[in-house]
């Protein structure tokens, strides 16, 4: 990970900057804050030229309540000289494949 990375949550609202090293460790906990998560299972990895879309199923269950949550979510890492430069969180595959200009018509 480059030591300038930065973090996009599109899923966290009103999120604010995460950047450098810090800002990832500071959103990893953030993000564990919003939905306790049973389990993240990785379902796949799609090549997208510059950038790399990493899909998984996210398990969870609502805070103070029986609700369960079970979603599939995407990562895109865009990447320079094999470090990951910008990380964007979305809340599903089809938004993270939309980044990336791959998801096409529905």
């Amino acid at each position: 990970m480059d030591e300038g990375v930065e973090v996009h949550d599109h899923d966290i609202l009103d999120a604010g900057e995460y950047r450098g090293h810090s800002g990832f460790t500071r959103w990893v906990e953030d993000w564990g804050t919003g939905l306790p998560v049973v389990s993240l299972e990785l379902q796949e990895f799609i090549d997208a030229g510059d950038a790399v879309v990493a899909v998984f199923l996210l398990k969870a269950k609502a805070r103070g309540s029986s609700v369960d949550v079970e979603r599939q979510d995407g990562i895109v890492y865009r990447l320079r000289d094999g470090k990951i430069i910008r990380l964007d969180y979305y809340n599903s595959r089809r938004q993270a494949l939309d980044a990336v200009g791959l998801a096409g018509p529905l």
